[in-house]
């Protein structure tokens, strides 16, 4: 079976709080462990009240020491928010605590507006040393070589694996270049999924690893019903329309009908962005979920939802679970 993996934003919910979405997330890494998905990787958003896992490395942290097999990792941290050496500092003291467990994802974007960016980082200069950063960073979390003048303690020796995260056609050429695995940001962003991923695998040289390894990352809306999944996936398509409209917020309750409070074009350019995902019940789950395999032969899947109800949302990565396993009992009967 193809490794499932699953990536969480901490949701807030409205009427909820962000102490009870951290609760919820450390509910849900340990339900995907138990449901044996192989990592729960947290996402660096800054400015966004409908999204608590701001300090990233924190929450992992949390989450690590809550559960016990499953890896957890960023996805991802956003570099240019950041020096690499107190990237590597953090999650070398994580690899430390949870051995053979941590995952470093790495963005390119600031992860927030243009004035929260200048709030994090001070000038504009972050973005634009992106490739060396990593380099530094990568390096940083080898072996320290004799006469090193600047080490990460904790960090160096740790080797802890590098993910390069993207949605444009620079993070594929970035990663192919290093030799680094790579993630698509396919779930809101997968405009020019297709072409990064013939770029990564047709430049690919052997690096931090010795072939292309590549993510796919996906939506999944699922419950016991289609009516209810549908239902369930209007809170994620509000949050969106909110968002891309400069009004951010707490995660929307679901609605009936998405169409009576949102504008038809802003629905069609929302459902545009979100296109890879699987909605429905198990078996349409594992429909879809089987065309975006069979399309872009991803090494591994990652799969987000964001849904109001804690209930539900920990129902629906069960019910996603369990039609990936029905994919892998197809395939080998």
């Amino acid at each position: 079976m193809i490794p499932m993996s699953l990536l969480d934003l901490a949701p807030v919910p409205e009427g909820g709080s962000v102490r009870q979405a951290l609760a919820n997330t450390v509910d849900l890494a340990r339900h995907a462990e138990a449901l044996g998905y192989e990592r729960y990787w947290l996402a660096e958003h800054h400015n966004m009240p409908g999204i608590a896992s701001a300090a990233t490395s924190v929450v992992i942290g949390r989450v690590a020491a809550a559960t016990s097999t499953i890896r957890v990792g960023s996805g991802g941290i956003m570099l240019p928010n950041h020096s690499p050496l107190v990237i590597a500092e953090q999650f070398g003291t994580l690899a430390e605590l949870f051995p053979d467990r941590i995952d470093l994802g790495l963005g390119r974007a600031p992860g927030s507006d243009q004035l929260t960016a200048m709030a994090l980082r001070r000038n504009h200069a972050g973005a634009d040393r992106f490739p060396e950063d990593v380099v530094e960073l990568i390096g940083l979390l080898q072996p320290a070589e004799e006469g090193q003048g600047v080490r990460a303690v904790p960090g160096e020796g740790t080797r802890v694996p590098v993910w390069m995260l993207g949605s444009s056609l620079f993070g594929a050429q970035l990663a192919a270049h290093l030799g680094l695995p790579y993630a698509f940001a396919s779930h809101f962003a997968p405009d020019a999924l297709e072409q990064a991923l013939e770029i990564y695998r047709d430049r690919f040289r052997p690096g931090v690893t010795d072939r292309p390894r590549f993510m796919l990352a996906a939506n999944v809306w699922a419950a016991d019903t289609e009516e209810e999944a549908i239902r369930l996936k209007t809170s994620q398509q509000q949050a969106f329309i909110n968002l891309r409209s400069g009004r951010p917020g707490r995660l929307p309750a679901p609605v009936a009908d998405i169409s009576e409070v949102a504008d038809p074009r802003w629905i069609a350019a929302t459902d545009d962005a979100m296109r890879v995902s699987a909605l429905g019940t198990r078996a349409q789950v594992a429909k879809g979920l089987s065309a975006l395999i069979e399309r872009y032969r991803p090494d591994e899947m990652i799969l987000t939802g964001m849904i109001h109800d804690h209930a539900a949302r920990r129902r629906s990565f069960e019910i996603a679970a369990g039609a990936m396993k029905d994919l892998s009992i197809r395939k080998c009967a």
